[in-house]
């Protein structure tokens, strides 16, 4: 078994384990009073998406975004959920029918291999991305797939350049469970979706949160959307 497969199971069993509880745990993500939600809320604006789009949550958990994109495409667009862990996915479908919602769709897949489908007009995916060691092939493969106009949006945790030691431990505090945090950090993930976004992507932008603990990425396919002044920028930011 190679180093990716075993990445790969070791995150599908963590995650079965937590699943039950992950709703009330991930409150606590990557540590008590983060701005988890103000971050989401945020990259699902920088999407730039319209009523009647159709969007993919790659990594989509037990569907925490699927609230602030119903916002925005309504009833008439399309939520396409994906991830790798079946009872992940079972939350999320409780999530679905308890919410009513009718124009959500989830797939069992792994990033590395999922089949985007053409001509979407977003993709998303938070605080998922650094975890799937295939993140730039990942990145590339739905660039492919996005309308004219489409664009792609990841939300990561990242380790602080320069920073106290505490900041760095706040940084790496949501890897402790899923992965060595020695091997994460010699790989540095954001650093290669950084890379990936201006390689595949129009406009690409990088924006820093929360003291660089955090990063948005993203960039468009063809011609770009106009963004609202809450949008991403290409210079960090001090707060989230």
């Amino acid at each position: 078994m190679t180093q990716v497969d075993r990445t790969r199971e070791h995150l599908i069993a963590t995650y079965r384990r937590k699943a039950k509880h992950y709703d009330i745990t991930s409150r606590l993500y990557p540590a008590p009073g983060y701005p988890q939600r103000t971050q989401r809320l945020r990259a699902v604006r920088a999407l730039g998406l319209r009523r009647g789009d159709t969007v993919v949550d790659m990594a989509c958990g037990t569907g925490l975004n699927f609230s602030l994109l119903e916002k925005v495409v309504g009833p008439g667009g399309r939520i396409v959920g994906v991830d790798l862990t079946d009872a992940m996915l079972a939350r999320a479908q409780a999530r679905i029918e308890t919410s009513g919602w009718s124009n959500v769709s989830l797939l069992q897949a792994d990033a590395a291999g999922f089949d985007f489908p053409a001509g979407v007009n977003a993709i998303l995916s938070t605080y998922a991305m650094t975890q799937v060691p295939e993140c730039a092939d990942v990145i590339a493969h739905g660039a492919k797939a996005l309308a004219g106009g489409g664009r792609w949006a990841v939300l990561d945790l990242k380790v602080p350049g320069n920073t106290p030691g505490w900041l760095a431990q706040l940084g790496t505090a949501t890897v402790r469970p899923f992965a060595s945090i020695d091997q994460w950090m010699m790989r540095r993930p954001w650093e290669t979706i950084r890379a990936a976004m201006q390689e595949e992507l129009n406009d690409p932008a990088w924006t820093e949160l929360f003291f660089g603990t955090a990063f948005l990425a993203t960039g468009s396919r063809g011609r770009p959307v106009p963004m609202d002044t809450d949008g991403p920028s290409a210079s960090a930011e001090v707060g989230g």
